[in-house]
């Protein structure tokens, strides 16, 4: 791990680097997604069942087997223990009423020359989610991908999710029944990506695709945006918490462990002005580790990519952490609304020493698919206009198009497109 002051001779460009450092796929990646997006175009379910054969080891006897049914999710719902049933209940009703808050409204309006002027929300017609199989198959992912999309009131729910050894994830199947999706297709990686953007002769392509995944799943939304809408191009994962030494450093030390445990690749951060605490930190990290399943995933995410920053003032935490732009931002402080008035960039911010990040990833209701690789500085979390589109309107009578109509003409010769100019000045008789 990285240890910095701001006090220290050399900052400025150690953080510099700390800022700069991609976490992202390579050359090489883009290049074998570039190759698999064009063989799926080409060959459709044929290069689908090669690469299932091939990366999930799954081969379907029929065309059955391609994808799971509305009973075989209803099924696995069902099954739930009590509580967990519960829990996902719990969540997927907070995250529906957070986000048919975000529903936006219609304009329909006349302006004072008499022009009618407006706009109109419409969701899409069909939305492709990827699920992750294996270990990182996650049922709050879903629900997090799923429900807005129904709220926005897409018809077509699609899941593309890999079956590795044919084996399903019970819990995506109960999650997807929950969220009322539609499709369950027993597909992953690239090559799924491919498949919901063209579509196939099994498959029925659709206008947006989300969902989280890995290098080659990020690469091919990343490639084929333009062809479909996409939430965001999502690299690995990333925590930084801002705290003062009267924290519980175990406290800390979970919340920094909570990203690292996604993926060696996964960075964690602190920002405090206590030195001594720091250390603190640091060590119950170590202690940390030695409890959790998942600890060689964690201990690689920490020993490269955590860091941590003693600064002279929390008030200098701010713009340390507006350059970072990171995806999640805990501020545990006595007054965190003041740092948090001066935090311009980030995904989503906890506000607070009881408000851990990972309350954010299952039942608070804001969604936790963020941007990541300092991408908040230009990108948001999924909402429900993900899953939409606005068309705007326009309506004018004789005297609004008198009003209005010699500016245009005026513009249009200006520029060269007399075409233009004339298709106004027919109705004015000009």
């Amino acid at each position: 791990m990285l240890r910095l002051a701001t006090r220290d001779a050399g900052f400025a460009e150690a953080f510099d680097r700390l800022v700069d450092d991609r976490r992202e796929s390579d050359a090489g990646v883009a290049r074998d997604v570039a190759a698999i997006i064009a063989d799926v175009r080409a060959r459709g379910d044929a290069a689908l069942a090669d690469y299932t054969a091939r990366f999930d080891r799954f081969v379907p006897q029929s065309d059955h087997d391609w994808s799971i049914g509305a009973e075989a999710c209803r099924e696995a719902y069902d099954a739930l223990t009590p509580d967990l049933r519960a829990a996902l209940g719990l969540a997927a009703a907070r995250i529906r009423a957070y986000h048919a808050a975000q529903l936006p409204e219609n304009r329909d309006y006349t302006d004072e020359t008499g022009v009618r002027l407006g706009a109109v929300w419409r969701p899409v017609d069909g939305a492709g989610l990827y699920v992750p199989g294996g270990l990182a198959a996650y049922p709050s992912s879903l629900l997090m991908n799923a429900i807005p999309a129904k709220v926005a009131g897409v018809e077509r729910l699609v899941i593309a999710t890999p079956t590795p050894d044919g084996t399903v994830n019970p819990l995506v199947l109960a999650a997807a029944h929950l969220a009322g999706v539609d499709e369950v297709w027993r597909i992953g990686g690239a090559q799924a990506i491919a498949a919901l953007a063209y579509g196939t002769a099994r498959i029925r392509p659709v206008d947006v695709i989300t969902g989280p995944g890995n290098a080659w799943v990020a690469e091919a939304k990343r490639q084929l945006f333009g062809v479909v809408g996409i939430d965001m191009v999502a690299g690995p994962s990333e925590i930084l918490v801002i705290a003062d030494g009267r924290n519980d450093p175990v406290w800390i030390a979970a919340d920094l462990l909570s990203q690292a445990e996604h993926d060696p690749t996964s960075q964690s951060i602190l920002i405090t002005d206590d030195g001594a605490f720091a250390d603190a930190v640091i060590a119950a990290v170590d202690a940390e580790l030695a409890l959790l399943p998942k600890a060689q995933i964690a201990r690689a995410s920490w020993d490269r990519h955590g860091t941590v920053i003693v600064v002279d003032n929390l008030d200098q935490a701010p713009a340390l952490a507006n350059r970072i732009a990171a995806e999640h931002v805990e501020i545990a402080t006595d007054d965190p609304d003041a740092l948090f008035a001066q935090i311009r960039h980030a995904g989503s911010v906890f506000l607070g020493r009881m408000t851990p990040e990972a309350i954010g990833d299952y039942v608070a209701g804001p969604n936790h698919v963020l941007p990541t690789g300092r991408r908040a500085r230009f990108a948001s979390g999924l909402s429900v206009l993900d899953f939409m589109k606005r068309t705007s309107f326009i309506a004018l009578g004789d005297a609004a198009l008198g009003a209005i109509g010699p500016a245009a003409i005026e513009l249009a010769n200006a520029e060269g497109l007399t075409a233009h100019a004339r298709s106004i000045e027919v109705r004015l008789g000009i």
